[in-house]
């Protein structure tokens, strides 16, 4: 029997295109738009609702069900969104990104998939949560915030420092992105679950060289070095770390094939045969370049600067490296590794500033949740496998862990085969499939309607 109607379903639906229509691109960052939506939707069904933030523009909502004393055996559960999305280029788009285009089997928009999709379906489970607070063993909190897209200070940050209260400031469990959706493998389907992410390692690289007059060759130019060194660091490949997080995730893939599929696997593993197995091993380019990213630490260029006149040899020139950390790493020791890449680059006169960090987050999966999660998954869509996961970003959950929350990634979605769910992330034609959306709704509330009536 379905816990969502129709009509709910429909509510969804037009819940989500109501918020792709308010662009909440970040920069600037502005939500507020689309967090009075949200308000004034929980208001109209009775639910009380507080907004806050460092800005009137850069602000969160936060609405919470509070269970009966004499049923509350548990610390609160959060249901956390995001509503500010990145950038589009509307030239790169077959429908415009902010147009919640309908074209009967998908729903167009940027932040479709990320996530304004989880927000929408969130908040229906939610209000349908609020119908059975009686029931319930421990409050649940609704936190949709903003900021996360260009680094969390403004959101769920600000929230974890400044008002705690409002997430219950000891919450056992976070369900936030990014997991749950349908991956396609050689005939079977499998279902992450994200249980880790890697840290954050923001760095700055500058060069020194010596100024001149630009019509004059052969000079000590800082732009030039600067030039070789990012080349240098574009081209490296760190060495592997790989810890459980990722052993988890590649094996957990690998299990289903059987015993010699694993035991290749866990050679993916091996700091010394792992770097060549995977490139002679998986032919295809975006998968590898997956499963490196969460064998290693990784550094790209992604900012440069150099001069201010075009006649003038500059003196100094630098770029912004986005490092992401494997877990067990810190920014120093990226730091390290990246010197002994830079040392390496003739005449070479640098130096490595931390501009900022955050360590990886790991969270366990032998947790009541993480169970009433995989068995949702499978009674949804028998056959299929779950897999604890790790992700290369950064998500609110690096936050809510300081809490002592345990976070999973978690935003049920079934996918069809022709559409990739990771290519959707941040790309062009971003857009989410309506019948997986639906299906997701139902599992989220089923899911949650179970775990937080039962004793567990």
């Amino acid at each position: 029997m379905s816990l969502i109607s129709s009509e709910q379903r429909d509510s969804a639906t037009e819940l989500l295109k109501a918020l792709l229509r308010i662009n909440t691109s970040n920069p600037p960052g502005n939500v507020a738009p689309a967090m009075e939506l949200l308000r004034e939707r929980f208001e109209g069904k009775g639910i009380s609702s507080t907004l806050v933030g460092e800005t009137p523009e850069q602000v969160n909502l936060v609405a919470r069900i509070e269970a009966p004393p004499e049923n509350r055996k548990h610390r609160p559960l959060i249901l956390s969104c995001h509503l500010d999305v990145v950038p589009a280029d509307e030239s790169q788009w077959t429908h415009p990104p902010f147009s919640a285009h309908d074209d009967g089997t998908c729903i167009w928009g940027r932040g479709a998939i990320d996530m304004k999709g989880f927000a929408a379906m969130a908040a229906v489970t939610f209000e349908t949560l609020t119908a059975k607070k009686e029931s319930l063993n421990r409050d649940v909190i609704f936190v949709a915030v903003c900021d996360e897209e260009a680094g969390t200070k403004f959101g769920s940050k600000w929230l974890v420092e400044n008002r705690p209260d409002l997430l219950g400031n000891d919450p056992e469990y976070v369900i936030n992105e990014v997991g749950g959706f349908t991956v396609h493998r050689k005939g079977r389907r499998f279902y992450p679950v994200q249980v880790a992410e890697k840290g954050v390692a923001w760095l700055r690289l500058t060069v020194k060289g010596t100024p001149g007059h630009s019509s004059l060759p052969g000079q000590n130019n800082a732009a030039a070095t600067l030039a070789r060194a990012v080349q240098a660091i574009d081209e490296a490949r760190l060495p592997w770390h790989p810890g459980r997080e990722a052993a988890r995730f590649i094996e957990g893939f690998a299990a289903p094939e059987g015993a010699i599929a694993q035991k290749v696997a866990s050679l993916f593993l091996n700091p010394q045969l792992g770097p060549t197995l995977l490139k002679l091993l998986v032919t295809d380019k975006s998968r590898r370049a997956s499963l490196e990213a969460v064998l290693r630490n990784t550094a790209n260029p992604t900012r440069l600067s150099a001069g201010e006149a075009i006649n003038v040899i500059p003196g100094e020139a630098s770029a912004d490296i986005d490092g992401r950390l494997a877990p067990g790493q810190t920014a120093e020791d990226l730091i390290r590794e990246l010197q002994a890449v830079l040392d390496e680059v003739p005449r070479c006169d640098y130096t490595l500033e931390v501009l900022e960090t955050s360590p990886p987050v790991s969270f366990p999966s032998n947790t009541p949740l993480f169970e009433a999660i995989e068995a949702s998954l499978e009674s949804a869509d028998p056959g299929s496998h779950v897999v604890p996961s790790i992700i290369q970003g950064f998500t609110d959950s690096k936050n809510y862990a300081t809490l002592g929350a345990t976070c999973y990634g978690f935003y049920p979605l079934k996918m069809p085969e022709d559409l990739d769910f990771a290519s959707l992330f941040h790309g062009h034609n971003e857009r989410i499939p309506i019948e997986g959306f639906h299906w997701g709704i139902e599992v989220l509330t089923t899911m949650l309607t179970g775990f937080l009536t039962e004793d567990n």
